[in-house]
């Protein structure tokens, strides 16, 4: 799973709102869902980072599939 997806996921789990993400990151609501969905191929790093640094965690929470340490 790519780590948009991973993200989508994460926020499905934890019920955040993909509008909460936007509010933090500044990214639009169409780029969020894009990259949480899986359909945006060509993404950042500095967007992963920005919504990384919204939910309170490290990117590389979501590289180690959810096992890295907070």
């Amino acid at each position: 799973m790519d780590i948009g997806k991973k993200i989508g996921e994460y926020l499905k789990d934890q019920g955040i709102k993909q509008s909460y993400v936007c509010e933090r990151t500044g990214l639009t609501p169409t780029e969020v869902s894009y990259i949480c969905t899986g359909r945006c191929k060509k993404v950042d790093a500095i967007d992963y980072y920005k919504i990384c640094k919204a939910l309170g965690l490290d990117l590389l929470f979501f590289l180690a599939d959810g096992e890295a340490e907070l």
